[in-house]
């Protein structure tokens, strides 16, 4: 799953933080770009609200006049978004810019004289804010005017949005290259262990026997503690192994003491009890030679093992030909002479044996052995024109292999002895009724 995913979880994490990091970037920019536009207005109104200073002047009969008009034109212009404002403090005689119409400027309290005041709340003329600078001038004969030059604050909103649409692209594209860097990051970084994984396939595939993989520091303990897992993992295999070889071979004294009994309570004729204590003996037997064939096979089989396919059929076919079953039936090899199994020669003709016995033992009259290649597998049939295995117990013989030695004197222990030695190649065996008969088939990984 997605979310079990390291490089998912780092690459959430990397995408997340890049997109906080650049709107948190994008907000800051905005801020302070909005701060820069706000202070270049208000140089602009500081020079124009000198130029006003300067054009005004008291007339003899008191009354306050500007002069002249400002150099900026949109003083003049009705509802331009730039006006300016003087207020005589004894009067209260306004004078205006034409640019005001008919409207006036609330003023807020007044400054000390000679201060340049910032005010940023001031509404204009429509109600919008605006941005606006004051100052009260005191002249030589003790007359005081307050002057003000405001700004609409649309001017500042509407340079900050074309910029914020400048930096979007940007701010993308910054994002794009920074993800593509996190990738390349994550994926160099997650490199040694996909190393490992491979070095955990070799093992799983019996390839290797331990993890052979320079990995860094960080991961080099974890392949470290697999590697002491695996080397006692083979111990505990070999000593199991030895224990059931000895356990087999202990039987194998018994078992022949028990045929040498056989044959004299036949020659006494109680054949009844002979036959009865050579079933089980005959049951013991198989058991222990299923375990040796259990024990026989290596802790990891070669990757390198290869035998000539057709050979060791035809000297397992020789050697059931021979049997009082065998020598009743009609033996067919369908098998290139050139053809390699991977497989060892004795693995090879142990699950042919076993294979190629149970099929003579069932069928009517003939029995065929036939092998083919593809790019991948090597797969091996063996194939009797006998009853067959009903669909039931087939399907059960399939999912669970100990049921196969529940099938006395059938096609089951022979097929759990080829399961275990399949299995340990990493291959397959498959059950398919033929019209008539049964066809066992073996697949078999072939070497990379």
């Amino acid at each position: 799953m997605m979310g079990n995913s390291i490089r998912f979880r780092l690459w959430s994490a990397a995408a997340i933080s890049i997109l906080v990091a650049l709107a948190i970037a994008g907000f800051g920019l905005r801020y302070l770009f909005e701060l820069n536009v706000e202070r270049r207005v208000v140089s602009e109104l500081t020079v124009d609200l000198n130029e006003l200073i300067g054009s005004v002047s008291f007339a003899a009969d008191g009354r306050l006049l500007v002069v002249s008009n400002l150099t900026d034109p949109r003083f003049i212009n009705p509802l331009s978004g730039h006006y300016w404002q003087v207020e005589d403090l004894a009067s209260h005689n306004l004078v205006r810019s034409r640019s005001l119409w008919d409207a006036t400027l609330t003023l807020p309290q007044l400054v000390d004289s000679g201060e340049l005041k910032k005010i940023e709340e001031l509404k204009g003329p429509g109600g919008e804010l605006t941005i606006a600078v004051e100052r009260t001038i005191t002249d030589a004969d003790g007359r005081s005017f307050r002057a003000i030059v405001a700004e609409d604050h649309r001017s500042v909103e509407l340079s900050v949005n074309e910029y914020v649409w400048d930096l979007a692209p940007a701010l993308i594209m910054l994002a794009a290259a920074l993800m593509a860097a996190f990738f390349i990051q994550i994926t160099v970084g997650l490199a040694p262990l996909e190393n490992l994984r491979v070095a955990v396939r070799h093992v799983i595939a019996q390839r290797t026997a331990r993890l052979d993989v320079a990995a860094p520091s960080e991961v080099q303990p974890l392949a470290d503690e697999i590697n002491r897992l695996l080397d006692a993992q083979e111990k505990a295999l070999a000593r199991a192994r030895g224990r059931a070889t000895d356990l087999a071979h202990g039987l194998k004294t018994p078992l022949q003491v028990l045929s040498a009994d056989i044959r004299t309570l036949r020659k006494k004729g109680e054949t009844e009890l002979a036959d009865d204590i050579e079933k089980s003996a005959g049951a013991i037997r198989r058991h222990v030679e299923r375990e040796l064939a259990r024990a026989r096979l290596a802790p990891g089989v070669s990757s390198k093992a290869s035998c000539l396919a057709r050979e060791v059929a035809a000297g397992v076919i020789a050697v059931v030909k021979r049997t009082p079953t065998g020598k009743q039936l009609v033996f067919q090899i369908d098998i290139a002479a050139e053809l390699l199994a991977p497989v060892d020669e004795g693995d090879l003709s142990e699950i042919l044996g076993n294979l190629v016995e149970n099929a003579a033992r069932f069928a009517r009259s003939s029995v065929q052995v036939k092998a083919w290649a593809t790019e991948g597998d090597l797969s091996i049939a063996v194939t009797d024109d006998g009853p067959g295995i009903p669909d039931v117990d087939r399907e059960a013989a399939l999912s669970r292999g100990v049921q196969l030695d529940s099938k006395g004197g059938s096609h089951g222990l022979g097929l759990a002895i080829v399961s275990d030695i399949v299995e340990a190649y990493g291959g397959r065996l498959t059950l398919t009724n033929a019209d008539p008969g049964l066809v066992v088939t073996i697949t078999l990984p072939r070497h990379s």
